[in-house]
C-alpha cells in the first residue's frame, strides 16, 4: 500500500491522520502504515529510531504494541497539528511541525525525537553503487560489477537520492561533486 500525503494530528489525546481526503484514527492494527513509518525512521532518522527503540524497549516482547509506540511517539512530537500541510509525503519527506511541548528545550528527545536530524549519509552498499553511478555507469553494468540484481541497484540509487534529498542522475552529480562524496 502507498502512503503519501499524510496529514496526522492529535485530539483528545489520540492520533488521527487524513488521507486522500477521509480522516481515520491510528490504531495498532494498522499494521502497513506503521511498519511504513517504523521502517522509515530506521532508516532515515536512525538517531531517532535508537531513541524510541530504548524507550519502549519495555514492550518489545508485544512487537506489533511497539511499533504502535515507536510510531506514535514520532508522530505526537512531529506532526500533532492539523495545518492542512501533508506531514509525509511520497519519498518519506517530513514536514515536521513545531510542536509546543512543556518540556520543550529541557527534554532529552528534543532534536533527537522531536525534530530529528535526517541522515544524509549513505549506507555502504549504496556507496558503492552511487559511485559507480557518478563515474557514468548505467544500471545494467553497476548490477554486473557488483553481483547485484537490476532491482537491487535501482533500490540502492532511489534509497540514496531520498537520504540526500536529490530527485536525478545530475543533482546527485552536483551534490557529490559539492560534497566531494568521491
Amino acid at each position: 500500500m502507498l502512503f503519501k500525503n499524510l496529514e496526522f494530528f492529535c485530539h483528545e489525546e489520540e492520533i488521527w491522520y487524513r488521507k486522500d481526503g477521509s480522516m481515520s484514527q491510528l490504531m495498532q492494527d494498522d499494521h502497513d502504515m506503521i511498519n511504513y513509518i517504523v521502517e522509515n525512521i530506521s532508516l532515515f532518522y536512525p538517531k531517532a529510531y535508537q531513541a524510541l527503540c530504548e524507550e519502549y524497549k519495555g514492550c518489545t516482547q508485544n512487537l506489533p504494541y511497539f511499533r504502535f509506540r515507536v510510531a506514535s511517539r514520532f508522530i505526537r512530537c512531529n506532526f500533532a497539528e492539523l495545518d492542512n500541510i501533508p506531514d509525509i509525503t511520497t519519498g518519506f519527506k517530513c514536514a515536521f511541525e513545531y510542536i509546543s511541548c512543556p518540556l520543550r528545550g529541557e527534554c532529552r528527545y528534543d532534536r533527537v525525537i522531536c525534530r530529528p536530524e535526517f541522515d544524509h549519509k549513505l549506507s555502504p552498499a549504496e556507496s558503492r553503487v552511487m559511485s559507480l553511478v557518478y563515474d557514468g555507469l548505467p544500471e545494467d553494468e553497476i548490477g554486473a560489477r557488483l553481483c547485484l540484481s537490476p532491482h537491487t541497484v535501482h533500490n540502492h540509487i532511489r534509497n540514496a537520492y531520498n537520504r540526500i534529498n536529490v530527485h536525478s542522475k545530475a543533482e546527485f552529480i552536483k551534490y557529490a561533486s559539492d560534497n566531494k562524496l568521491f
